[in-house]
């Protein structure tokens, strides 16, 4: 089965450190677990309308949380930092948060 755009980028981090990048052209996205770097490339460049630069993933691991006496770990999870060529144009959603 073949995964769509929709299913690859899950969805936009919007963090202190993640709004930092975006005067560098880095834009940081929530990805599918088991995608590489060359379909989250692809599937920006389809969702977004943009030239991507290069793609950088991270394998995030899951923390250990309580509630109460009961404690479990919330799910892994895989991060991507996307960087778009000088001559690309922005990704509008992330426009209005600078």
């Amino acid at each position: 089965m073949e995964k769509t755009a929709q299913d690859i980028i899950v969805r936009p981090i919007i963090t202190e450190k993640s709004m930092e990048g975006l005067a560098e052209r880095k834009y940081t996205f929530e990805v599918a677990k088991n995608a590489n770097k060359i379909e989250v490339k692809k599937a920006c460049e389809t969702l977004f309308g943009v030239k991507v630069a290069k793609v950088n993933t991270i394998s995030v691991k899951g923390k250990k949380k309580r509630m109460g006496r009961s404690e479990g770990y919330t799910s892994d999870w895989k991060k991507a930092v996307v960087t778009l060529t000088e001559d690309s144009k922005t990704i509008e959603f992330f426009d209005g948060m600078m």
